[in-house]
């Protein structure tokens, strides 16, 4: 077998496969379809300051080899996560990695301050990048100016690994790499879900509450795996990529465009136990290919 160990700066991983924040709970959800310490990370559901209740109903559509959602980031907050959720993962054998979302400054900044105080949370993942909350989100990451203040402000009170989750929905998105990377993220992850729509001819309706969504699927994977390439050609710090995987070639070819490691999302809805497939599959690729370290193929496209 192929060393799979895989570090994303000071983030240790067992092996290259994570699972995508709001795609896979809190974890324990999936524990009676698999052995969930299998993996190298959860990204744990969107957190933020204050309980929020989401988007009327309905908020999920689905679209050809894709799906939308505007959910709208429905949690009971980063003190409810402290008490009632930490305690029933933080012995979980894995990485737990909390993804944080806000609407103002302050929210990221208070989020991740509190999240300082537990010990089993190595990493958190700042959402500036959200496309179905009418606050926030998604402003933040769609300008290098305003993407750089808030990894700058959180850099500032927290203490841990820092990945800053980047969107889609921009015009040069190395550019927004860049930026965070300069004020002190120590890794991106990318992309965030592309802005898209479903509309219901019959009726002349909207099928979101909210008109607009995030696309996610293998609809969006080859707009994933350009930027994934172009942010890993264009900074220094480790790339997570994530975009449309739904199987171990998915993920090999992120990690050849440059992504240390992945996230795996809307696949888990199809199958709960992709993720464990994905890692057999990057075993057997390794093996195949006379690779000793996952860590080999990462950037090994030839061009």
């Amino acid at each position: 077998m192929a060393n799979l160990n895989i570090n994303i700066g000071k983030l240790q991983l067992k092996n290259p496969v994570m699972t995508a924040s709001g795609t896979f709970g809190y974890g324990t959800e999936y524990s009676d379809f698999m052995d969930i310490s299998r993996i190298g990370g959860i990204f744990v559901k969107g957190t933020t300051i204050r309980e929020r209740q989401g988007n009327p109903y309905p908020r999920m559509a689905e679209t050809p080899s894709g799906m939308l959602n505007a959910v709208g980031l429905q949690n009971k907050g980063v003190d409810y996560f402290i008490d009632s959720i930490y305690p029933t993962i933080k012995d979980i054998d894995t990485n737990i990695i909390v993804n944080v979302s806000g609407s103002t400054l302050e929210d990221y900044i208070e989020t991740a301050e509190k999240l300082n105080s537990l010990d089993r949370i190595p990493a958190i993942e700042l959402n500036i990048s959200c496309p179905n909350v009418k606050e926030g989100g998604m402003a933040f990451g769609t300008s290098c100016i305003s993407a750089a203040q808030v990894v700058k402000s959180v850099r500032r009170v927290y203490k841990n690994e820092l990945i800053v989750k980047l969107s889609p929905n921009v015009t040069n998105i190395s550019e927004i790499a860049l930026a965070v990377e300069a004020e002190g993220a120590d890794s991106v992850s990318l992309i965030n879900t592309l802005l898209g729509m479903a509309i219901n001819a019959e009726k002349r309706i909207p099928i979101l509450s909210t008109v607009t969504g995030g696309l996610s699927g293998p609809a969006v994977k080859p707009i994933a795996l350009r930027m994934v390439w172009q942010v890993a050609n264009a900074v220094k710090i480790p790339v997570i990529g994530l975009g449309g995987i739904m199987n171990a070639a998915d993920a090999i070819e992120f990690m050849l465009a440059g992504a240390t490691a992945i996230q795996i999302g809307t696949a888990n809805f199809i199958d709960p136990t992709v993720s464990l497939k994905v890692i057999d599959g990057i075993n057997d690729y390794c093996d195949r290919h006379g690779y000793k370290s996952v860590s080999e193929i990462i950037g090994a496209l030839e061009i």
